[in-house]
């Protein structure tokens, strides 16, 4: 982690513990104050050094989070746990159910005699450390942070795979997402996962995202989802995002195609043109209509998936991809969006750099960034094309972070 360690202890602290050693020759440190109470040894304390990575600046900024972090991440678990915890037994009417520990109970076997005289004479029921220490530990973990159970019952995500990929991309994200109290759905696209079509013949971009805009179409007009988007599926979620501005609270793109209006998937790809050969290496186009015709399709070379898309993937993982990977339709790359600054720009967008990406590079995804600004950057260190795979509690960490954002009134207009 890149962090040092260090215990610190004041010299005439130290010097006044006497260590006393039993039969066994075990060390042994007590330390008493003037009324008899025990005081243990000082703490060990742990010093971090640097925390560069976690500044953050407005407008347009990048975050850039350091995947060996797990510190925030399992605050975060416990604090939504909690959070959980506590509802369920507000809704149920359970707390009278749970025993107090031994020490409430008796208090003649936790204190000490000073304490028990005072307890007695005054007719006070002592309350147990371990009860402090379990009101402090809720109370922090409900308090530190932004987690809200009524807020997590009412935030929707929506995960919208690249090309190639489908839902099944994401079961790690969407493992995380739901046990922190999330509601997720991972949607197919059209030929994709377990859709059943022939990409083949999928030719307009309407077609391809097909099931995202009957998922939407059905969703509750009250209610609405934060929009995540992969690769080519960063276009898809934009279009939706034209078609329905009021059922989007705000669209995240992740390594993905931020287009603007007028601008094509393959328009914004073509930039990287003779500075990706590994990647274009790994395209296979198919010609189901004939060699005379424009590609119908395009396959990824089985061989070079790794290097160009899950560089830093767990090989399981990896081996999961290259039986599941379908082709990417052609069609849809080279539609050209028609995106308005009263539904598509009234929307937050955010966008996350993957920074060790073989194919969307860093620099195609700037390029991206300078022509159509989002409200925030963020960065996964050491992240290939895909973090949800490659560095999924970053990923998880950043999408709860954006979901945890307050709304803009103004919003910049494309």
């Amino acid at each position: 982690m890149g962090n040092s360690l260090a215990c610190f202890s004041k010299k005439n602290q130290t010097t006044k513990i006497r260590k006393k050693i039993n039969k066994n020759n075990i060390p042994r440190t007590r330390r008493s104050s003037s009324n008899g109470r025990h005081i243990p040894p000082p703490p060990c304390i742990s010093r971090s050094t640097s925390r560069k990575s976690d500044r953050i600046i407005y407008p347009s900024s990048t975050r850039i989070i350091d995947h060996d972090s797990d510190h925030d991440y399992i605050r975060e678990q416990a604090r939504v746990a909690t959070a959980l915890l506590l509802q369920h037994h507000h809704q149920n009417g359970t707390f009278s159910q749970f025993e107090r520990s031994v020490s409430l109970r008796d208090p003649l076997n936790c204190s000490s005699r000073k304490q028990k005289r005072y307890y007695n004479n005054n007719n006070i029921m002592p309350r147990s450390s371990s009860s402090r220490r379990a009101r402090s530990m809720s109370d922090s973990l409900l308090h530190q942070g932004t987690t809200n159970v009524e807020d997590l019952n009412h935030k929707h995500f929506v995960l919208v795979h690249g090309g190639g990929f489908g839902a099944w991309c994401w079961y790690k994200t969407t493992t995380l997402l739901k046990e922190s109290g999330y509601h997720v759905d991972a949607i197919d696209l059209t030929g994709s996962g377990a859709h059943f079509f022939d990409s083949n013949n999928i030719s307009t971009l309407s077609q391809y995202v097909k099931p995202l805009t009957d998922f939407l179409e059905k969703f509750d007009d009250d209610k609405k989802v934060i929009l995540v988007g992969h690769d080519i599926g960063g276009a898809c979620i934009s279009y939706v995002m034209e078609l329905y501005p009021s059922k989007v609270s705000a669209a995240i793109f992740v390594a993905a195609a931020m287009l603007k209006s007028g601008q094509s998937t393959l328009d914004m790809f073509s930039v990287q043109l003779g500075l990706n050969n590994l990647c274009q290496r790994a395209q296979i186009f198919r010609y189901a209509n004939g060699k005379d015709q424009p590609p119908t399709s395009i396959d990824y070379d089985k061989s070079l998936i790794k290097e160009v898309l899950f560089n830093q993937t767990p090989t399981k993982d990896v081996e999961l991809a290259s039986v599941s990977m379908r082709q990417v339709p052609f069609g849809p790359l080279t539609e050209k969006l028609s995106l308005s600054s009263t539904n598509y720009g009234s929307i937050p967008r955010f966008y996350i750099k993957t920074q060790d990406d073989f194919a969307i590079p860093a620099s195609l995804q700037e390029v991206m960034i300078d022509s159509n600004q989002p409200e925030q950057v963020f960065q996964i260190k050491g992240s290939d094309h895909s973090p949800f795979l490659s560095k999924p509690q970053a990923l998880h960490k950043i999408l709860v972070e954006i979901s945890n954002i307050p709304p803009k009134t103004n919003l910049k207009t494309i």
